[in-house]
């Protein structure tokens, strides 16, 4: 009996070992309250780069998993996947990043990194993912988000952030601008001239005028109020503005558009969408309606056009879209704020009381590795 409290003292003394603390925000229950979280994060491996997290935003995921509407919550739950910040620690089989250099973090930290998803680029969608938060990792330990004061990642799912931009606008691309570029780039939506209609000016929506316009494209907003008008042409740069409600509006655009990005994660009708598209046009769905969609075959069949859908991206296409952000100043819309406001600002985003994203001031509320 002895020699086994000697061994099991023994192993946790090396498991605590291979640790480091962390500290960070955690929701404990269904109610989804934040509060104070120490825990541990492993070492660095050889393999891995540890960042002191500067910036993370807030996104709408964060919401659904601290309240497990989806779920899955394995509570506590550490949220955060647009994380920016700096390398402090590389291993010895890094080669991308040095200590000090800028890196940033996405939804993903973890893949097979064999299969056929893996093999072209598109981890997003490999059945072993490991999502930043609330996911099981290889070791078998659950995954903590970046509402924490640093993080520690396998060198292949780090992004290299660039110089020229700002770290805090930059921080919300990770999930947001991914969303939206890499449908945009793999269903042919990125050419000058063509015509892009964007439903919904939210978080993930004023990121797409901002990319459509760089790629060269007229973008009308589709919404349901008329209320963001002129922000989205006068300050965002979109050329139209649709009221999803007018007839008249909805009519005089029928059959105008080469792709439409949608948005919007309520219940509501596409078919008024697909009367908007071209021939052989697209609507790439985004969002995730918690009831499924009446869906007409018919309006699909007679112009030969795609419904199809869209998980954020690989990490080739989230570094490329993160340098194409940089190279068009590309930033998103956000209102910055400290840890201490975390839990109003989450009351707010589930009354979309944000223009467009909060993002946490973690470099300043906490002092890291």
């Amino acid at each position: 009996m002895a020699a086994i409290e000697n061994g099991t003292k023994e192993a946790a003394a090396a498991a605590e070992k291979d640790h480091r603390k962390a500290f960070g925000l955690a929701a404990k229950d269904t109610s989804g309250v934040l509060a104070p979280f120490t825990f541990s994060r492993r070492n660095n491996g050889d393999d891995d780069v540890t960042i002191k997290i500067l910036y993370c935003g807030i996104c709408h995921s964060d919401l659904h998993c601290i309240k497990n509407e989806w779920k899955n919550a394995v509570y506590p739950v550490v949220p955060g996947h647009e994380i920016v910040g700096l390398v402090t620690e590389t291993g010895r089989n890094v080669t991308k990043f040095k200590v000090g250099d800028r890196a940033a973090v996405g939804c993903l930290v973890g893949s097979c990194r064999s299969c056929d998803s893996c093999v072209r680029n598109l981890e997003n969608y490999c059945p072993k993912l490991v999502f930043t938060y609330n996911s099981l990792d290889a070791d078998g330990t659950v995954t903590y988000g970046g509402y924490s004061d640093w993080i520690v990642v396998n060198e292949h799912f780090v992004v290299k952030f660039p110089e020229n931009l700002a770290m805090d606008k930059g921080a919300p691309l990770l999930c947001a601008g991914i969303t939206v570029y890499s449908p945009m780039k793999n269903f042919g939506l990125d050419g000058p001239g063509k015509h892009l209609g964007v439903v919904g000016l939210g978080g993930l929506g004023h990121v797409a005028v901002k990319f459509g316009k760089a790629f060269g494209m007229k973008v009308t907003v589709i919404s349901s109020s008329p209320k963001k008008k002129e922000e989205a042409i006068e300050r965002l740069g979109a050329d139209a503005y649709i009221v999803s409600s007018d007839a008249g509006q909805m009519q005089a655009a029928m059959g105008t558009m080469d792709g439409i990005i949608n948005t919007v994660s309520a219940k509501h009708d596409v078919v008024p969408l697909i009367f908007l598209l071209k021939t052989q046009g697209k609507i790439i769905m985004l969002g995730a309606p918690e009831h499924p969609l009446e869906l007409p075959v018919f309006p699909l069949i007679g112009g030969g056009k795609i419904l199809a859908g869209s998980c954020i991206g690989g990490m080739k296409e989230t570094q490329e879209m993160i340098d194409f952000a940089a190279e068009h100043n590309i930033t998103a819309d956000i209102e910055l704020i400290g840890a201490d406001y975390v839990n109003e600002a989450i009351e707010r985003l589930e009354k979309a009381d944000v223009r467009y994203r909060f993002v946490i001031d973690v470099g300043n509320t906490w002092t890291a590795v």
